[in-house]
C-alpha cells in the first residue's frame, strides 16, 4: 500500500474533528421543511389550495391578457412603430428641440438625453446609453440626478404610450393637450425646478458634438428586428415580471394579507383621482398592463380618473424598477451610487404623482 492510499484511508476512516455549525439559512430551510411537513400531515389541502390560488391569479393575466389578448399584441406592434419613428429621425428631432431649451435653462443639455430616448426606447436601455454620455459631456453629479428624476417621468415603453392614447381617446379627452402637458411638459419643467430648488450644482455647456440616435440600417431588417424585439420584450421581460408579481399577490391573497393592503392602496389612489385598479397595477406590477386595462374600460370611467391613471402609468413605475432596476443600471454607468440614484428616482415619481393629481383634478374639465 503506497503513501497516497494510506492518506486517503485516514481521511475516510478517521473520526471528524468537529461538525460545521448550522448557518442561518440552513436553520430557515429546516424550519420551513418542518412547517411544510406538519402542514402536509394535518392540513394537506393547504399547500394545494395555495398553489391553486396562485395559478388562478397568474393565468388570466399571463395567458388571457398578454399571450392571447390585446395587450400582448399591442406591445409587439408598439415596439415596431417606436423603432420605425426612431429610424425616421424622431429621437434626433426631439434632441434638436429640447437641447437648446436646456441651455436656456442654464443646465448641461445632456441631461435631457435619457428622457427623450426613453420615450421610444425602454428605461434600462436609456440608462445604459445615457449614463456614459452624461459623463462624456461633463455633467455634474447634480445634473446626473436631474437626468434620472426627469427620466422616470416618461413612460417605460412605447407600448404604454400607445395604449394610453387609446384610453384617452375612448374617454373623450383632448389627447393633444394631455400628451403635450403630461409627456413633454416635464422635459422642460422638471430640469427647471430641480436645478433651481434641489440640485443646484449645474452649468450650461455647449455640446459641440451631440450624439446621433437615428439607426443607420435598412428598413426591412429594421422592421424585422423590431418585431423580434417586441416578442422578446413580451416573453422575456414583461410576462416573467408580471407572473412573479401576481404569484406573490396570489400567495398573500391566500393568506388573507393582500385584501387589506390592496384596499388601503385603492382608497388612497381614488382620493387622488386615480383609477384604483389600474393605479395599483401601475405601481406594483406593470404600467403596460395598467394601460391595457385602462383602455378596455376608459369609455365607462370618469375622464378625470382616466387622465390621472394615464399620467401615473406614463412613468418609470413599477416600484420594483424605481428601487431595483434603475439604481443598479445607473450605478454601473454613471458617477452616482445606488442610493443617490434611488433618491432621485423617488423624487421624480413623487413629482409625477403630483402632476397626475393636478391634471386629473384641476385641468381635466378644461381639456374634455
Amino acid at each position: 500500500m503506497d503513501n497516497k492510499t494510506i492518506e486517503i484511508d485516514k481521511v475516510v476512516h478517521s473520526p471528524p474533528a468537529g461538525r460545521r455549525p448550522l448557518e442561518r439559512i440552513e436553520v430557515v430551510g429546516l424550519s420551513l421543511l418542518a412547517v411544510a411537513m406538519l402542514t402536509l400531515f394535518f392540513f394537506p389541502a393547504t399547500l394545494s389550495g395555495a398553489f391553486d390560488t396562485v395559478l388562478n391569479k397568474v393565468k388570466p393575466v399571463v395567458v388571457d391578457v398578454f399571450l392571447t389578448g390585446q395587450v400582448g399584441v399591442a406591445v409587439i406592434i408598439s415596439v415596431i412603430i417606436g423603432r420605425l419613428l426612431e429610424r425616421l429621425g424622431f429621437t434626433d428631432a426631439m434632441m434638436r428641440v429640447f437641447m437648446p431649451a436646456m441651455r436656456a435653462i442654464g443646465i448641461n443639455p445632456a441631461v435631457i438625453i435619457p428622457s427623450v430616448y426613453n420615450i421610444f426606447g425602454d428605461i434600462n436601455a436609456a440608462g445604459r446609453i445615457s449614463g456614459p454620455l452624461l459623463r462624456q459631456a461633463g455633467a455634474t453629479k447634480d445634473e446626473q440626478k436631474i437626468a434620472v428624476a426627469t427620466m422616470v417621468q416618461s413612460q417605460q415603453s412605447f407600448s404604454t404610450f400607445m395604449l394610453g392614447m387609446m384610453a384617452l381617446t375612448f374617454a373623450g379627452v383632448n389627447v393633444f393637450a394631455v400628451v403635450l402637458i403630461a409627456i413633454f411638459g416635464p422635459l422642460l419643467l422638471s430640469p427647471l425646478l430641480l436645478s433651481r430648488l434641489v440640485y443646484r450644482n449645474v452649468r450650461s455647456v455647449d455640446l459641440l458634438a451631440a450624439p446621433r440616435f437615428t439607426p443607420n440600417i435598412d428598413f426591412a431588417p429594421m422592421l424585422f428586428k423590431a418585431a423580434r424585439e417586441g416578442v422578446e420584450l413580451l416573453l422575456l421581460i414583461l410576462i416573467p415580471a408580471v407572473a412573479l408579481v401576481f404569484c406573490v399577490i396570489g400567495l398573500l391573497e391566500h393568506m388573507g394579507i393582500w385584501a387589506p393592503v390592496s384596499d388601503v392602496l385603492e382608497r388612497g389612489l381614488l382620493a387622488l383621482n386615480i383609477h384604483p385598479e389600474t393605479g395599483v397595477l401601475a405601481m406594483l406590477v406593470s404600467p403596460t398592463l395598467a394601460m391595457g386595462k385602462l383602455q378596455a374600460m376608459a369609455s365607462t370611467l370618469d375622464p378625470s380618473l382616466v387622465v390621472g391613471s394615464f399620467v401615473l402609468a406614463s412613468s418609470g413605475l413599477p416600484l420594483s424598477a424605481v428601487f431595483g432596476q434603475i439604481p443598479v443600471v445607473w450605478a454601473e454607468c454613471s458617477d452616482l451610487n445606488e442610493k443617490e440614484v434611488m433618491l432621485a428616482a423617488v423624487l421624480g415619481i413623487v413629482m409625477r404623482l403630483l402632476m397626475a393629481v393636478i391634471l386629473a383634478v384641476f385641468l381635466t374639465p378644461l381639456i374634455i
